[in-house]
């Protein structure tokens, strides 16, 4: 059985819904796992559209910058996470209305 290859329009448009499916979790969600979570969805599109750009042009420079990206992502993440956690312990909410600490 032979895979018939996926077109570039297919992974680019697939990519750009992923990225505005991130960027509106960002704009609307109040919770602050969820923007992180949009965040990192939307470094995953713009990964997509390295790799995909990376293969058309036979380079691997594209993929070389996904490596650093989900590097930088994962890193990203856990520091993200940790100041989730702190910031849940000392004031009992993650929604991003709620927390004025740094207003005062």
């Amino acid at each position: 059985m032979q895979l018939q290859p996926v077109e570039p329009w297919v992974v680019l448009s697939f990519s750009a819904a992923i990225f505005f499916t991130g960027l509106f979790g960002l704009l609307v969600r109040r919770n602050l796992l969820i923007i992180l979570m949009s965040i990192e969805l939307m470094l995953n599109a713009v990964n997509l559209t390295y790799v995909t750009f990376s293969h058309q042009l036979s380079s691997m420079a594209g993929q070389m910058s996904v490596f650093f990206i989900i590097t930088v992502a994962a890193a990203e993440s856990a520091v993200g996470l940790g100041l989730v956690i702190a910031l849940y312990r000392t004031l009992k909410t993650v929604d991003t209305d709620e927390i004025t600490l740094l207003k005062d």
